[in-house]
């Protein structure tokens, strides 16, 4: 690493081989020296899962330039980032970037995301952290159109740094370049999935099920991701670690807790 632009560490969860983090590197080469640790395999929809009852292994990969230096890790997209932090990076990276992911991650999707998971973690060790997410689930997706997009919102998390505790959820229609109409900071849609579980039998008769389901967007504000992305729109969403209920606390306190 030649040290004289930012470090910026890059994961994912759809695996390091996968197109979208390929691109996702290339982009961030431009600005600054990166470090990759990806998941050696498919980890989509792990959530916050950390790897705490087996055992981690960090495997360097060959490609190693001067300004990229490459991980796979046997984890969780998590577990990348921690390993990151604590085993691999000799300081704390200037920005965290997660993805692209093969799909969306807005709205609901947020809480099942090993993309948006990694992001976050980032987001807990102080790093500045961004989320990138692509509405299409092709494994062959085309990066191309949203290359300069994803550059210019980094670019702008560098510059400005991020609020203390706060991660961005990026999310891109599925559009050629000349077609997205622009950016916008949104608030997360009151969604939800209508799961179903396709029920069937093992040649043995052992009966094993498929999650399945149907999204359901509930809420019609013209100010959510949701929409954003219906109209052509970039969604950009300010996302928390800081589960807490804050107006909840008063409401609360009027219980009779201790009488």
């Amino acid at each position: 690493m030649k040290g004289t632009r930012p470090v910026i560490l890059v994961t994912n969860d759809d695996g390091v081989s996968a197109p979208g983090i390929r691109a996702l590197i290339e982009v961030m080469s431009e600005i600054g020296d990166v470090v990759v640790v990806a998941p050696d395999k498919p980890q989509s929809a792990m959530g916050h899962a950390i790897t705490i009852n087996s055992t981690l292994y960090l495997n360097k990969i060959s490609k190693d330039t001067d300004t990229i230096t490459e991980y796979s890790c046997s984890g969780t997209p998590v577990d990348c980032v921690k390993l990151a932090v604590n085993e691999i990076l000799k300081r704390k990276p200037d920005l965290c970037v997660s993805g692209i992911n093969h799909g969306s991650n807005s709205s609901i999707n947020v809480i099942y995301s090993g993309t948006m998971s990694a992001a976050v973690e980032a987001g807990i060790e102080g790093i500045p952290a961004i989320g990138f997410s692509l509405l299409d689930y092709d494994w062959n997706a085309d990066f191309e159109a949203i290359k300069s997009f994803v550059k210019k919102i980094s670019l702008e998390v560098l510059e400005n740094g991020l609020p203390e505790g706060v991660i961005l959820n990026v999310n891109f229609p599925k559009l050629k370049e000349k077609d997205i109409k622009g950016i916008k900071i949104c608030r997360q849609a009151k969604a939800l999935w209508v799961e179903k579980f396709d029920k069937r039998k093992t040649p043995q008769g052992k009966d094993y099920y498929w999650l399945a389901g149907e999204f359901v967007n509930e809420d019609k504000g013209e100010d959510t991701d949701e929409w954003a992305l219906d109209n052509d729109y970039i969604s950009v969403v300010p996302v928390q670690f800081d589960l807490t209920a804050y107006h909840s606390i008063k409401l609360l306190n009027n219980w009779k807790w201790n009488e």
